[in-house]
């Protein structure tokens, strides 16, 4: 089975902002990022990618789905890393139901031939924007 890797935004108790961190089973998760913020849907989303043995590049935002510069920066940093990521699989945005953060997902999805991960009322908030 070919391990993939997943690029996840979404808050945290703690670790760094601006920066990729590669989290590779649940016992770093934990030491990594802490609990969970309440209303935080990322952490969750991790947990599952790992439970199917994927690699997650999480990367902090300061608010779940609201915080465009956090998401920006994310972006840009996965863009200049592409080479760095050949098994890159999805980019996973929980709580992001802003068109122009869900379209400046565009280029790395395109030359990482990802797809976009999200969950059934962001889609819906994206389309009914």
């Amino acid at each position: 089975m070919s391990h993939y890797t997943i690029a996840l935004f979404g808050e945290a108790e703690k670790g760094a902002f601006n920066t990729l961190l590669p989290i590779h089973d649940l016992e770093q998760l934990l030491s990594k990022l802490g609990q969970a913020p309440e209303n935080s849907r990322g952490i969750d989303f991790a947990v599952q990618a790992l439970l199917y043995k994927h690699t997650v590049l999480f990367v902090r935002v300061e608010n779940e789905g609201f915080s465009r510069a956090d998401y920006y920066h994310g972006f840009k940093l996965l863009y200049t890393s592409k080479e760095e990521l050949p098994n890159l699989a999805a980019l996973c945005l929980p709580g992001v139901g802003d068109s122009e953060i869900i379209e400046a997902t565009a280029p790395i999805l395109e030359t990482t031939n990802s797809f976009l991960m999200t969950t059934e009322q962001d889609l819906y908030d994206y389309l009914t924007a």
